[in-house]
């Protein structure tokens, strides 16, 4: 049964850092892709980030390039989203999914989804 957990998330100040975790099971992430997307009250899902299955190429949204970084552990069958310089706007709950291969923008592209794990950033 393929699987996927978020956890991480939390109540952070503004400027603090969470690291998000994505634990795959039922599958093996050598040959999928995964993306982080977000969604915020109100709002549509929006992706934030993805890492490719081979050669860990990744991607940012212009809103987050240069505060997170997407990496992958295939041994744990893990991949992190190490978010630092954490601002207000960025509260959202935190999805991860999965698409064979290559990372796309658009979340009807992914088929499967994680629960999500909750980022609330206020002082």
């Amino acid at each position: 049964q393929v699987q996927l957990v978020e956890s991480g998330g939390g109540l952070v100040q503004p400027g603090g850092s969470l690291r998000l975790s994505c634990a795959a099971s039922g599958f093996t992430l050598d040959y999928y892709a995964i993306g982080w997307f977000r969604q915020a009250p109100g709002k549509e899902r929006e992706g934030v980030s993805c890492i490719r299955s081979s050669h860990e190429s990744t991607y940012y949204a212009d809103s987050v390039k240069g505060r997170f970084t997407i990496s992958r552990d295939n041994a744990k069958n893990t991949v992190y989203l190490q978010m630092n310089s954490l601002k207000p706007e960025d509260t959202a709950v935190y999805y991860c999914a999965r698409r064979y291969y290559g990372c796309s923008g658009y979340t009807n592209r992914y088929d499967s989804w994680g629960q999500g794990t909750q980022v609330t950033v206020s002082s």
